[in-house]
């Protein structure tokens, strides 16, 4: 059978199209599958979501000609400020305070909606050649044999490539066909999220106040507007949920504080459950997987999309540079170098993440002491503030070239 493309990739939200994009530049040829129509990635309206990039996942975009049709969108996070917090008391003095100006690179990240950072992916993926886009088609089986790997859609068409990517979710049907197991468990949290505009200037600072049920985050939207990031218990999170605008408003006030001033809802309302789930592997027999279907992580650093974007630029590195030297960019031995580069990082990652969210998430009087004195520690420090600067922007470690601003 033909090959359809040189790499197949199920999943069409923001990491595998961000693949492809990549790919493509380095002249594989790729077929992007979405079980979603185009249209759901092309609306207009705000609906709430934003994304905290960290530097090293703009300077990917910007190498997959993405950023650009997005940068006049994108807030820059000039400062972090983290805090204990209560119900009806706002914010404690923060303990921790990052601030941009001691990083030579710039803003540490950008605050950017999902409407704008999907369309710019999709209008970046109609104009790369070698890029084919197939939507509303749903993957029912996949197979390997020595020389590639084939996919069978729904309506009983096939497709063919040398190698297969998931990036389907944490519910990936990809892994689940390679019976690629998982391991993980739930917080019993749920993060109620939206954006809300504010009467005061945010100054382009990201807030973090943990709570006892959980953090809530405050991340800067352009002009005078935030999006939330509100983690509760499931059962507190659904009948805050079910409530009308006005009584949502009146629950997330007390929790808030007045130092933006008042605050109103500025867009749709979402839930989102909370879990730990990492799979067992990242590959599999001419089958690789990344972001959330390679692991899925409380959003607590909000690193979620960033991990995706650093398997997409080590990933595509490890696959480009395979294809250079004649190799069978399906073999056990490339894609073992891929997982090699990236399970440490996300263990690390998803067992940090674990950590602070158990630790923080709590109103035990022993713990809140002890946390607040060691990160007290970290701010008064400023070469180990500076390095959880960096690591916050994505700075540190076995960067892939595409995370340093470099093609690969």
């Amino acid at each position: 059978m033909k090959n359809t493309s040189d790499i197949l990739i199920v999943g069409g939200g923001l990491n595998g199209p961000a693949l492809a994009l990549a790919l493509a530049q380095t002249g594989h040829s790729v077929t992007v599958i979405d079980a979603l129509p185009r249209a759901d990635f092309e609306a207009e309206t705000f609906d709430g979501r934003g994304y905290a990039l960290a530097l090293a996942s703009q300077r990917l975009l910007d190498q997959i000609g993405v950023w650009s049709r997005v940068a006049d969108h994108a807030q820059p996070m000039l400062e972090i400020k983290a805090s204990d917090g209560h119900v009806g008391q706002g914010a404690a003095p923060f303990f921790v305070h990052f601030d941009q100006a001691e990083l030579e690179e710039g803003p540490m990240g950008y605050m950017l909606e999902d409407r704008y950072l999907r369309r710019a992916i999709l209008q970046a993926l109609d104009n790369a050649p070698g890029i084919t886009l197939i939507n509303q088609a749903r993957v029912v089986a996949q197979a390997s044999d020595p020389t590639g790997v084939t996919l069978t859609l729904e309506n009983g068409d096939s497709l063919r490539g040398h190698m297969l990517v998931g990036a389907d979710g944490r519910r990936s049907g990809t892994a689940t066909r390679a019976n690629i197991k998982r391991t993980g468990w739930d917080y019993g949290q749920t993060a109620l999220v939206c954006a809300i505009d504010h009467a005061k200037p945010h100054h382009g600072i990201a807030h973090q106040f943990f709570m006892p049920a959980g953090p809530l985050a405050i991340l800067p939207l352009p002009g005078n507007r935030s999006s939330i990031v509100w983690s509760e218990k499931t059962e507190l999170a659904a009948a805050i949920h079910a409530l009308g605008d006005s009584d949502y408003l009146a629950a997330l006030k007390p929790r808030f504080g007045d130092f933006l001033g008042d605050i109103s809802l500025a867009g749709k309302r979402f839930t989102y459950p909370l879990n730990l789930t990492i799979a067992n592997s990242f590959i599999a027999d001419r089958m690789a997987l990344v972001g959330d279907a390679a692991h899925g992580m409380h959003p607590i650093a909000g690193q979620g999309l960033n991990a995706g974007l650093r398997d997409i630029a080590a990933l595509a590195e490890v696959l480009t540079k395979a294809t250079r030297r004649g190799e069978d960019i399906g073999s056990e031995l490339v894609l073992a170098r891929y997982q090699q580069w990236r399970r440490f990082d996300t263990a690390t990652l998803a067992a940090s993440t674990d950590m602070v969210n158990r630790l923080f998430s709590n109103d035990n009087p022993l713990l809140r002491l002890g946390r607040d004195l060691g990160m007290g520690m970290v701010n008064a420090l400023p070469g180990l503030r500076r390095g959880f600067m960096r690591e916050a922007a994505g700075l540190t470690g076995d960067m892939p070239r595409l995370l340093k601003g470099e093609a690969i």
